[in-house]
């Protein structure tokens, strides 16, 4: 991309209307301040633009995944006023769900039934600290394609103890995100994608991707943590559908802590439902959550209704 880049207002507002973007958060934590962030900038574009807002349940890591986080989240939501337009609220709270991971098992074993099908799946054992040995070794991290065990070439048979991986092929992906402009990386450079560990959960690199083909999604708005990742998820799609991925990407900047790490619930981030239990207005806080994406000169107070004016730039400044 040539010329100045755009600031995040401008890349927002310049998305074509009508794109279906989603509000994915993990029920493994409370919701923060880099969540609010994020929906701040998925709720306004898609009030600008006319655009729906999908919410997602991604609850794949059974492990770490609560019902009482996720009904705290689903509460948070609807306090700040930040209702998705499909599903309904009220959907995740009397059954399955479409929109939840962990209904919808089927979804990822066709995927990749249809992957096995074309001799791209294959088990692995490696581990965590089989990465980190050969990284240890070679003074760098490992690059692909494959594992550090070879597990391509072993044929280890599909057990409940072992992971699964696809095996993503060379080649670089490029795309342009809306944001960060030209973008380009291996697919397979930390090695072939992981879609299922060894305590049988499906990855969030496999579910996000069969998850945003099946919601139809136009537009993934998430933070730039998450760049790197996006090769191996576009080269992903590619095999899943045999065409390039449908969506675009807008990463943008996290919200960081005064020594530079971001938020996070591991990091004891302040709970967005801490703030509202002990008085805080949501007006105030969304319009904190615009402050920190960098939207500057937002003014004191953001209500809900207000946000695609945000992104349209009428009533506040676009100064980021």
């Amino acid at each position: 991309m040539t010329g100045t880049p755009p600031t995040l207002l401008d890349a927002l507002a310049a998305v074509p209307a009508g794109q279906r973007t989603r509000f994915a958060p993990a029920p493994t934590g409370y919701l923060h301040l880099g969540h609010l962030v994020n929906a701040v900038l998925v709720w306004g574009m898609a009030r600008a633009a006319g655009g729906t807002v999908v919410l997602r349940i991604e609850d794949h890591d059974r492990q770490r995944s609560r019902r009482s986080w996720e009904v705290a989240l689903l509460d948070d939501l609807e306090r700040l006023g930040l209702l998705p337009d499909e599903p309904a609220l009220s959907s995740f709270r009397t059954g399955p769900s479409l929109h939840r991971q962990s209904d919808v098992p089927e979804r990822y074993a066709d995927a990749l039934a249809g992957l096995r099908d074309r001799g791209l799946v294959y088990a692995c054992d490696c581990a965590r600290s089989t990465f980190s040995a050969w990284a240890e070794r070679h003074g760098r991290s490992w690059s692909g394609p494959g594992c550090p065990g070879g597990c391509a070439g072993r044929r280890l048979a599909e057990a409940s103890d072992v992971g699964l991986r696809i095996a993503l092929g060379d080649r670089e992906e490029a795309w342009t995100d809306v944001l960060a402009g030209s973008c380009a990386g291996d697919p397979a450079a930390d090695g072939d994608l992981l879609v299922r560990d060894r305590a049988g959960n499906w990855s969030y690199a496999f579910c996000v991707v069969v998850d945003d083909l099946a919601h139809r999604i136009d537009l993934v708005i998430r933070g730039e943590d998450l760049l790197d990742a996006t090769p191996a998820q576009l080269r992903l799609a590619r095999l899943l559908t045999g065409t390039a991925h449908p969506a675009r990407f807008l990463h943008h900047p996290l919200v960081r802590r005064p020594d530079g790490a971001k938020l996070s619930k591991a990091g004891g981030a302040t709970a967005v439902r801490a703030l509202l239990d002990g008085g805080a207005d949501r007006a105030v806080l969304l319009a904190g959550a615009a402050r920190a994406a960098g939207i500057r000169a937002v003014t004191e107070r953001l209500e809900p209704a207000d946000l695609g004016s945000l992104v349209r730039g009428t009533g506040v400044s676009t100064r980021t």
